[in-house]
């Protein structure tokens, strides 16, 4: 008995000792892992005191955007675009560019107001309507007129003969746009008013629907879609705005982006008058480049070259003068709700001075 009592005595002894054993242990596990964590959390905490400094540092390198109006139409924009050099140029500022589609010029402007667009390129009216809406914009370059770029389209059956015969019918175009204005010339020039045809608001791809179907009589449209439609038998040209367009496309931005960043749109003017030279001296070239943008083949698109213009002009004081005449048209005939004077949205000789290219100042 007592032999037995002996071992229990001992296996009794043991199981404590290996329990003790266990519980010692796992109280040191327990005890390195709570200092490890400390020690983790205070080395993350002084990590930490170092990382905005690292976090601005790393923000200071990131790329800002500037949003650029996308062309697709046979111009010196498209070709900027698809050569990549206003990025290289723009890169050294902290800049890089973001192409961005529109349906027309109004539809650009209201982007530029709610500030989802930082430079935009467009006729003569749109700004105008802007301004009369409140817009801060600012008038940074302007164009040569290129007017055979715009043609008023009929049905390719159309009986229509004459601007005369559109009395009663009804025209498409974008409203507040160059077609809406040369619409009004042409129909002056043939002794009528806008009040005699019916007008038809539509941006141009929902007026290129409706012309296709017959639904409209007329449409006044720019480029590519005036050359598609002739190509593909839909329409013809009934009058052209050669001999009436007197202005130049305008680019523009908002007040507070030609006042944040003057290097940026200078950087920007520079290498656009250096695209248009380049895409008026190579109609080749830029027929092959710009033939996936336009969706025109190459042949058509040298044929094309010829209805425009190239290269910016400085705006002068007969620009505004002129500017405000399309501004005092748009008042008389009850389409902007307050007279506008247009002068508000142009800068100081002085200030173009400073942004617009040397040989384009060199030109005036």
């Amino acid at each position: 008995m007592s032999g037995l009592k002996a071992k229990f005595e001992f296996s009794k002894n043991h199981k404590a000792t290996r329990r003790s054993l266990l519980f010692a242990f796992g109280y040191c596990l327990i005890l390195s892992t709570a200092l490890s964590s400390c020690s983790e959390a205070k080395n993350n905490t002084q990590q930490s005191a170092a990382t905005p400094n690292l976090v601005a540092s790393s923000s200071t390198t990131e790329k800002q955007l500037v949003r650029i109006v996308r062309s697709k139409q046979l111009t010196g924009l498209a070709v900027l675009e698809k050569q990549g050099s206003l990025d290289k140029r723009l890169e050294p500022l902290g800049f890089k560019v973001q192409w961005s589609e529109f349906a027309a010029g109004p539809q650009q402007l209201e982007a530029l107001n709610a500030n989802g667009l930082d430079i935009a390129s467009t006729a003569e009216s749109p700004p105008v309507f802007s301004q009369a809406a409140g817009a801060p914009l600012v008038y940074l370059a302007t164009t040569r007129p290129s007017g055979k770029s715009i043609s008023l389209l009929v049905p390719t059956n159309s009986p229509i003969k004459s601007v005369n015969d559109l009395k009663g019918k009804k025209v498409a175009f974008q409203k507040a746009s160059i077609g809406h204005y040369l619409l009004v010339k042409a129909l002056e020039k043939a002794g009528l008013k806008l009040s005699d045809v019916q007008s038809i608001f539509l941006p141009p791809p929902d007026a290129n629907v409706a012309f296709s179907q017959n639904k409209v009589d007329a449409w006044f449209i720019w480029e590519p879609f005036a050359t598609r439609n002739v190509q593909n038998k839909v329409g013809r040209v009934l009058v052209d705005g050669g001999e009436l367009r007197d202005t130049g496309n305008f680019y523009s931005t908002s007040r507070q982006f030609y006042q944040t960043h003057p290097d940026v749109i200078k950087a920007f003017l520079e290498e656009l008058q250096k695209a248009e030279i380049w895409t008026k001296d190579h109609p080749k070239e830029v027929a092959q480049l710009l033939a996936p943008v336009t969706q025109l083949d190459p042949p058509t698109l040298e044929i094309m070259h010829k209805k425009y213009d190239y290269g910016l002009v400085s705006i002068t004081e007969k620009t505004i003068t002129k500017q405000q005449e399309v501004a005092d048209k748009w008042y008389s005939l009850g389409l902007i709700p307050k007279k506008v004077d247009v002068k508000v949205g142009f800068l100081t000789p002085e200030e173009y001075a400073k942004i617009t290219p040397s040989e384009v100042l060199a030109n005036k």
